[in-house]
Order: C-alpha cells, then structure tokens, then sequence
C-alpha cells in the first residue's frame, strides 16, 4: 500500500483508463489530463499499463533506461525504475515489443503486489493506461481500479468495441460503473448523441447505466502536438482540447467513491480476477 510521511495509509484515486479499439487517443488524453491533474495541485503517477506496447514515454518525448519489464524479472524493484516526466509527474514505463507481458500470469501479479505493497511515493492520483480490447491484462487493472473511464470516438467501430469492454467487465467480472468520454467529436451534441446509443444498449443488454464524464472536441492542434512529441495542453494552451482537460481534471479528483479504492485494493485485486473467468 502507499504509506504516507507519517505512515499512515493513504488512500489514492485509481482510475483505470481504456478503450475497445485503439487509435481513439487514449494515452494522449491519459497525459494531457495528468498535466492539468498538477497544475490543479495533484501529486499524479500513471501507470503505463499496455505492458508490450509503451505509449506514454513517446507522448512525453522520454526514454526510461528501466521499465516494468525490469521489475517482473526480478532485477529492479519498482521505485528504482519509476521516472519523472513533465511537470514533476511519476510515470511508470511499460516495455516495448515484448509480448510475454501481454498477459500477466499469476507469479507476475505477486511480483507486483509485492513491489507496490513496499512503495513509499507520495500520490493523489494513479492512472492506469490500459492496453485497448478485452484482453486479461485490460480487464486485470480495470476491475482493480477505483473507477473505469472508457475512452470512445464516432466511428462505429469504437463505439461497438466499446461496447464490447463493457459488456466483458459487467458479465464477467460484475463491474457496474464505466465512466464515458467521446473524443474527437465536432460538437458537444454529437457526443451525447454517441454516449446514448452505448448508454441505451448497456441499459436493455446488460441493465447498467454509463456515467457521462464529457468531450473532447476535434481539434488540430492535437495532432500537430503528437508529431511534436509533445503534450498539446503545453504547447496549444487555449486550444479547444486544451481547455476540455482543465474542465475534466476536477471531475477526476471527485471520483473515487467506490470502497476498493486504495492503492492496496488495487493490486490484491490483480491476484484474483485472473481466475474469474
């Protein structure tokens, strides 16, 4: 768990962030609201979670010399290859191209309890960058997290993938609350329009009620950040996206009611959802 300098355990929000099909802009949005999470005052930590496929050290123009690769093989611990991105943010790096952490087995998820259980890093917030699609590890730090946050966008085949993840964490692993955000849309009523056809089919199909967190417009400055390597809230300040992640940040800070919440849940967690199959 994460002890606090008067060792006292301190509860943190964890909020896994995911997406059913890549390409929607999840890990961008994961770095840019973790920017605005410190100009707000927060202590943040994201955990690259897609283990084979790193994202967050390219957003942040970073290249760790240790990673979570490091930390399962038993020759670093996890303190040792946490790392400091902009703005004083703990990243914790994922591997590249190593596909036998795809999917955790059951000694990695102790290795990992054991590592977080004797962390000592002062933190508010954990975001958890996912993997998309449905795969174990998705599905291992989602029911762990505190709070679900999907990432979709207007294409059909994001808000069918969506659709998809939800679908797998309410009948498999029973989880009943998804926060939704609709990314890259031309107005605010288009996204409501997508959140009610994925909140329609998730209320007849699987008898859930979705959590409408907000949009983020289509914007160029997004792109022209990204071939920058460089968060767009830095380089395009009052850019319309820009300022949709100062908007979402206070709503993220007021997440985290559910009882699983600490830090310590979120790990214990990884240990048994893998056989809830």
């Amino acid at each position: 768990m994460l002890k606090g300098n008067d060792k006292k355990t301190k509860n943190i929000i964890t909020i896994a962030v995911s997406s059913g099909k890549g390409g929607v802009g999840k890990s961008n949005i994961v770095a840019n609201l973790a920017i605005a999470l410190r100009k707000l005052g927060s202590e943040v930590m994201i955990f690259d979670a897609d283990l084979g496929l790193s994202n967050i050290d390219i957003l942040f123009q970073m290249a760790p010399k240790y990673n979570i690769q490091h930390v399962l093989t038993g020759q670093m611990s996890l303190k040792d290859v946490i790392v400091e991105g902009p703005h004083g943010i703990k990243v914790l790096p994922a591997t590249s191209g190593v596909q036998e952490f795809t999917s955790l087995d059951e000694f990695q998820r102790l290795k990992i309890l054991e590592e977080f259980d004797s962390l000592n890093e002062n933190i508010d917030i954990l975001l958890i960058d996912t993997a998309a699609g449905i795969s174990e590890n998705v599905a291992f730090f989602c029911v762990a997290a505190q709070e679900i946050l999907i990432i979709t966008a207007p294409e059909p085949t994001a808000l069918t993938d969506a659709y998809a993840l939800i679908k797998v964490l309410s009948t498999r692993y029973q989880e009943r609350r998804f926060n939704i955000l609709v990314n890259s849309v031309s107005s605010k009523e288009e996204s409501i329009e997508i959140f009610k056809r994925l909140s329609i089919a998730a209320e007849r199909f699987l008898s859930i009620s979705l959590n409408y967190l907000g949009f983020v417009p289509f914007d160029d400055s997004v792109k022209k950040a990204v071939k920058q390597q460089k968060p767009f809230i830095d380089l395009y300040p009052n850019s319309p996206a820009s300022k949709k992640m100062f908007e979402l940040a206070p709503k993220m800070l007021n997440m985290g009611g559910k009882v699983k919440g600490s830090l310590q849940f979120f790990i214990g967690s990884l240990l048994s959802v893998g056989d809830n199959k």
